[in-house]
């Protein structure tokens, strides 16, 4: 048996003892009366009567520590040519006096604060003050529509909202707070008081009474001390988009959370104290919370938080720029991250000018991760590249392959096997364990390990509706995939995205792999689009590498090809347009959702998280080019 094997046996066999043995990492301000509740309502619960303050562990214990002085921060924005390092103490100390602003505007135990702000170190410093004053935060991605705002100010009912004069974006400047200002006037439920980190690019336009400004009122405030609470409080509410167009509020508990985070550190990503582990995400998303903010700072590392793009700031070298300078040891990104770098570099000739020697792991997340990508990203780097797969909802990773435990083979498409306490099964649509090989619907047998969703805030039966009763006794994840002769998990498709072409279920993300690995494709989208005769067919649409220069017709006929020839006639593969780019959200998930329903001629929202709504008219075009409604 080999070490994972055991490790995850034990996980699963005796998770009591396990998650116990983790927990005892953490300083706790009361030790848990049980582990593990397996009779909690509607999901058993972690560490009950357990009390913990999570910025204690985070930031207070380190700071109080041999590594006080060590970075906890390094804040890297090429887009306003700045840098700027936090130690443990300095953080400690800012963490302290903005919890003092806070309780200063009456935030206590139990309430909200919505954080809307760019990816600047006040951004992560208003986390941790929330949660040192056992305030539950929900960010909100700078820059959201203010529709999308209020929406989130009605679900969650903040008294406080924290933001910032504006966002950065390559070639322009985002100001907030008109954003602010209408996402305020619109929501039902009023907020009273605003808190601004001003920003030199603008300026913002202060309401007296309401509107308050960061650096005066953290100059003048006294630092906060931190608020036990219950390991099964709320930490934060995270908003996921959901089927009905209303966001789904996903909580995450302090001490589950904290446990999870902290075990990940090492045994998933092999990086330890001291070490510079780089996320490259968005505190708006859950790598951001989990990986840019929480773990590595309760690991005691020291995390990089970038402000700019894989490519464009300045150009496709900006990631080998802040490896090389800020000697980071792992790397965190999605797999979109690496596609765009290799379009724009496709040899790699942007790698050659930086020592990329501190460099010994890649992880890939977010979005299925094609094996040419990874094949791209392992031949220039030189480095493991592992791909792993978790979800908002979960905030930790469901499969991966476990560096620090030890390396596994990896199979390319595959994030590898499951992570302790995920006692991960493919079921059928009627509930039948689907043997190896067999797709089907993926789930996780309760109880899911620590860190994951108790619940949606304030909505208990949409939570169990979601996620919990189709397979009862199961959490369904919406993915759909297999597993393999060895447990390698294949995670082919978001559940929506299996089409159903004359009776047969085939999977759009196993087109999208064979499309990939041709030598003229950056990246694509394999979306089904309604057919009268078959139900519905598979299109391709495609992104080219730079500098490719062929003629489409030639490209798009290899194409249908290759997918005959590795998968076969019954996918119908017969039809491919070339594009530009393709609709992304901020965090680069493609929209294949909303392109289905304009090629079938539907209705549909422009969505909230899109990075750049002009896209979807290019979109629109294409596909009225090759037929489809538009």
């Amino acid at each position: 048996m080999s070490k994972y094997d055991e490790i995850y046996r034990q996980s699963i066999d005796d998770p009591e003892t396990f998650w116990g043995n983790a927990a005892e990492d953490l300083h706790w301000h009361k030790k848990w009366d049980r582990v593990l509740d397996p009779d909690a309502k509607p999901v058993p619960r972690w560490f009950v009567g357990g009390e913990i303050n999570t910025c204690y562990n985070a930031v207070d214990r380190h700071a109080d520590s041999p590594i006080g002085d060590q970075a906890a921060i390094i804040y890297d924005s090429p887009v306003t040519d700045s840098k700027q390092v936090i130690s443990y103490k300095e953080l400690q100390q800012r963490v302290a006096r903005f919890a003092g602003v806070l309780k200063n505007h009456g935030a206590k135990k139990g309430d909200r604060v919505i954080i809307y702000m760019p990816m600047i170190p006040e951004a992560a410093i208003a986390m941790l003050a929330c949660a040192r004053l056992g305030v539950i935060h929900s960010v909100v991605f700078g820059g959201f529509a203010a529709n999308e705002l209020a929406t989130r100010i009605d679900d969650a009912k903040p008294d406080i909202i924290v933001s910032a004069s504006c966002g950065i974006e390559p070639g322009r400047i985002v100001e907030y707070k008109p954003l602010l200002d209408e996402a305020i006037e619109r929501a039902r439920h009023k907020v009273g008081c605003s808190i601004l980190k001003a920003r030199k690019q603008t300026p913002a336009n202060m309401i007296e009474g309401r509107d308050f400004d960061w650096d005066q009122e953290e100059q003048n405030s006294e630092p906060a001390d931190c608020v036990p609470v219950a390991a099964t409080d709320p930490l934060y509410i995270l908003y996921t988009s959901g089927t009905t167009g209303q966001p789904k509020g996903i909580i995450r508990d302090n001490g589950g959370h904290a446990v999870a985070m902290l075990w990940s550190m090492k045994n998933i990503y092999d990086t330890n104290a001291g070490d510079v582990y780089w996320a490259a995400s968005d505190v708006g998303w859950v790598v951001g919370h989990s990986y840019i903010v929480y773990a590595p700072l309760l690991k005691g590392c020291t995390t990089v938080l970038y402000e700019g793009k894989p490519v464009g700031t300045p150009d496709p070298g900006a990631f080998w720029r802040v490896i090389s300078e800020h000697k980071v040891k792992t790397l965190f990104t999605a797999p979109t991250a690496f596609r765009a770098i290799k379009k724009e570099d496709p040899n790699g000739d942007y790698i050659h000018p930086y020592n990329l020697d501190c460099l010994q792991a890649l992880f890939l997340a977010g979005e299925r991760c094609d094996p040419d990508t990874l094949f791209w990203a392992r031949d220039k780097l030189d480095i493991p590249v592992v791909d792993h797969w978790w979800q908002t909802e979960t905030g930790w990773a469901i499969a991966a392959n476990p560096l620090g435990i030890e390396p596994l083979p990896v199979k390319a498409g595959s994030p590898t096997v499951a992570m302790p306490g995920y006692e991960v099964r493919i079921l059928s649509d009627e509930g039948e364990e689907m043997p190896a090989g067999a797709m089907g619907n993926i789930v996780i047998k309760l109880p899911m390990p620590p860190a994951c969703l108790p619940g949606l805030w304030g909505n208990e039966q949409r939570f169990i509706d979601t996620y919990l009763s189709r397979y009862p006794g199961y959490y369904l994840t919406g993915d759909a995939g297999y597993q393999d002769d060895d447990d390698y998990l294949w995670i082919m498709s978001r559940t929506d995205d299996v089409i159903n072409v004359a009776g047969h279920r085939l999977s759009t993300g196993q087109m999208e792999e064979v499309l990939s690995g041709h030598p003229d494709i950056a990246e694509c989208a394999v979306i089904g689009v309604a057919d009268e005769l078959k139900g519905q067919l598979p299109l391709g649409l495609l992104v080219l590498k730079a500098g490719v220069d062929r003629a489409q017709q030639e490209i798009v006929h290899e194409l249908v090809q290759r997918v005959r020839e590795q998968i076969g006639p019954v996918a119908a593969f017969k039809q491919a347009g070339i594009i530009a780019r393709l609709p992304k959200t901020r965090s680069g998930k493609i929209l294949r959702g909303t392109m289905v329903k304009i090629a079938n001629g539907e209705d549909w929202n422009m969505p909230a998280t899109i990075d750049d709504p002009a896209i979807l008219d290019e979109i629109n075009e294409a596909l009225k080019s090759l037929g489809y409604a538009g």
